[in-house]
Parts: C-alpha cells; structure tokens; sequence
C-alpha cells in the first residue's frame, strides 16, 4: 500500500503544473510591448478599449510554455518599479491578467486620469528578462 501511495504521489507531483519558481524566460532582442490604443493623453469615455500590440514576439495563452512568446498583463495606475519581476504577477484590479492570450479589452474605468501600461509574462506571469514593458500612458476618464 505504501508503495501505491509513493508512486501515485510522484506521479501527481510530475503532472502538477510548474509555476513561477524565480525562473526568468529570456525576451529577444528588440522586443517591444506598447498600447495601440488608446493614445498617451487621449480623453476617453466608458466603456474603454484598450488595444495591445507586440512585435518580436508571439502571443500564447499562460501554461503553453513556447519559446518566444508570452501574454499581456494590463498595469492600471501602478509603478512597475514596485512590482516582483521575479515572480509571477498577481491579479488585482490594477494588473489585469489576459492568460487567454487576448490582444485588447474593453473595461469600465473610474471617472478621472488613469495610467496605463503593459508587461509581458512568461506561461507562468513572470516578466521576461529584460522585462518586455511598454510605455505608459495616461489618458482621463470622463
């Protein structure tokens, strides 16, 4: 019985999904994130889309681990400074996760000026290295 209960233990430990252990993917050279729209400074009203763009890299869901490739994390008035690159990204609702692999959203924003920025994560949320970041912008909300 002991030995039923080893194998089926290792056996669950090696299909268990592998997530954020301070492993870094590394980003190609001249990858670039950036928001396609809205524009830095543009005035916008509810509900809002925000479209992402990407060049140097591909797109894939998070836990399809390919080289080269990751997914969006919207960053909603929050300094990437103070984030973990280290570790996967946490989902709040100032960094918006989009595990599926989506490339735009359309989301209702509090009135008022809002900054807003993209960080590409690894298939586990973890920032590549260099961190593939795109510019932030700031638009208002009205």
């Amino acid at each position: 019985m002991d030995r039923i209960i080893a194998i089926a233990s290792v056996s669950l430990l090696l299909a268990a999904p592998v997530f954020a252990d301070g492993h870094r993917s590394p980003a190609p050279d001249g990858a670039r994130a950036y928001i396609v729209s809205p524009s830095d400074g543009d005035t916008v009203t509810n509900p809002v889309t925000i479209v992402f763009g990407l060049e140097g890299m591909g797109v894939a869901p998070a836990n399809v681990e390919m080289e080269n490739t990751g997914h969006h994390h919207l960053l909603i008035n929050t300094d990437p400074a103070t984030l973990d690159m280290e570790s996967g990204l946490p989902a709040t609702d100032e960094i918006v996760h989009f595990g599926g692999g989506q490339t735009q959203v359309t989301k209702e924003l509090p009135a008022g000026t809002h900054t807003l920025q993209l960080l590409l994560g690894d298939w586990t949320h973890v920032p590549h290295d260099p961190p593939v970041l795109s510019e932030q912008i700031t638009i208002t909300v009205n």
